[in-house]
């Protein structure tokens, strides 16, 4: 598996299954290297994507695999390499959330983040909200 900053021509491949966020967002995403993808040799694996919480803490807003690569650990390698590069940058505390029917929230408590409350949001699940310090 070979994870690496996202680059433009990764934009269509992305574009395909982030249903989440227009074209132009993606773009700058990609410039301001806030997206990591994953890749088997040749082939597209998934994305991380993130942004800053009150433009100061790093905030996963994105993990996704395709279905075929999913429980073979590469979420958890996908996670790791995006906290070991925001602690080499001088980040100390991460954020990321789940809704709460989704299987992610034990997937981040296994990797040591913390629920620290949540919301609801008109006809969405309660979001539960996460923390890491590293």
């Amino acid at each position: 598996m070979n994870i690496r900053y996202a680059e433009h021509k990764d934009a269509d491949i992305i574009n395909t299954h982030d249903e989440w966020i227009n074209r132009e967002m993606l773009i700058k995403k990609i410039e301001d290297k806030q997206i990591y993808v994953v890749y088997d040799g040749d082939n597209f694996v998934g994305w991380l994507r993130y942004g800053l919480f009150w433009d100061t803490t790093p905030f996963m807003n994105m993990l996704y695999l395709l279905e075929r690569y999913r429980g073979k650990g590469i979420g958890k390698q996908l996670v790791i390499f995006w906290e070991n590069d925001m602690k080499s940058k001088g980040y100390k505390t991460l954020l990321t959330s789940s809704a709460q029917n989704e299987y992610a929230q034990h997937f981040y408590t296994k990797l040591g983040y913390e629920s620290i409350g949540g919301f609801v949001l008109e006809k969405e699940p309660f979001e539960i909200m996460f923390v890491k310090f590293v």
